[in-house]
């Protein structure tokens, strides 16, 4: 049996591609690569530490195993080791070493030609880091980045924004929640469709 790296559905886990599949990929212009982020932290809910994989990787996996035919997508292992400023974070690192992390995952995955990445958060920590991470790469790439909040779809791990932890800890106790299930799949899908970049990304210098 292969050991398991996380949570993911082994169709679509980047992880378990070999090298001559990326080199004769059919349509890396139209697939769409997430990359998730989450981070170790005790958000007093009697779980353990790694509750923002655990949410963030099963709502993904379900919505990679229930996509539509012709959905061309992948996902990269998780990055975990991210910002965690706060005392009940584990294995946090720090702003520039976070950012250059994500910028070296996208990198490789503009190297291998994937031209829509989706940056898919699960850490209220790493909210705006990873919109910033995105502005900058999408400059520096010449890509497509897309950002995905978890607390955006409802499950949000801060609780000064959201006290009422009922939901999340159902999505924990189940491995998953069928509304932010449902909400990924279609913004997977709007990403796809979204039009490419004109000029193959490239940034037009300013005219004099």
């Amino acid at each position: 049996m292969t050991p398991a790296l996380c949570n993911a559905d082994d169709t679509t886990f980047w992880a378990w591609r070999r090298w001559p599949e990326f080199a004769g990929w059919k349509n890396p212009g139209d697939t769409v690569v997430v990359i998730p982020l989450a981070g170790f932290c005790d958000w007093g809910l009697g779980r353990p530490l790694d509750a923002e994989e655990s949410v963030l990787l099963g709502i993904l996996r379900a919505a990679s195993e229930s996509r539509t035919p012709g959905h061309s997508l992948l996902v990269t292992p998780p990055l975990r080791f991210v910002v965690g400023p706060d005392p009940r974070c584990a294995f946090a690192v720090d702003v520039p070493t976070a950012h250059a992390f994500i910028a070296e995952v996208m990198a490789s995955v503009a190297a291998a030609g994937f031209r829509r990445v989706v940056l898919f958060n699960a850490s209220p920590w790493n909210e705006e880091l990873v919109v910033a991470a995105s502005r900058d790469l999408r400059i520096a790439l010449g890509i497509a980045v897309f950002t995905i909040q978890l607390s955006a779809l409802g499950l949000d791990f801060q609780p000064t924004r959201t006290p009422d932890r009922t939901r999340l800890l159902a999505a924990l106790d189940h491995g998953g929640d069928a509304t932010a299930t449902a909400q990924l799949r279609a913004l997977l899908v709007e990403i796809q469709n979204h039009p490419p970049l004109t000029d193959a990304g490239r940034i037009r210098a300013a005219q004099p």
